[in-house]
């Protein structure tokens, strides 16, 4: 991820887009409705099957520049039981840990650039 600020992000070979689902060699818009994710109870087990599916070893998930975003716990524990490892924090912080963990891991995640 190449640039972060309130309600925009830019991803290498993507274009410039609000939220975020990244894996090993790709990724793509993150569309809430598709799993009818909102900020309570969170980011929805459905959210996370596209990094599953690539293979991901580690999965940074995002709770917003302000936390408001929550993480279902049946979503967290569909992560753990496949094996991945899991972190959930606040976007600026998950960015820089996808970031640093992109050169040797396969990790992936949902990032949600407002609140």
């Amino acid at each position: 991820m190449t640039h972060l600020s309130w309600g925009r992000m830019e991803v290498e070979g993507l274009l410039a887009g609000k939220d975020f689902v990244l894996y090993p060699g790709g990724g793509r818009a993150w569309d809430w409705g598709r799993h009818g994710t909102r900020h309570h109870p969170g980011i929805q087990p459905g959210d996370v099957t596209a990094l599953l599916d690539r293979g991901c070893t580690v999965a940074v998930l995002s709770r917003g520049m302000e936390l408001r975003l929550g993480a279902m716990p049946e979503t967290l524990r569909l992560l753990r039981d496949a094996g991945v490892e899991v972190h959930v924090e606040e976007t600026t912080a998950v960015v820089a840990l996808y970031n640093r963990l992109a050169a040797t891991e396969r990790v992936g995640g949902l990032f949600h650039s407002t609140c």
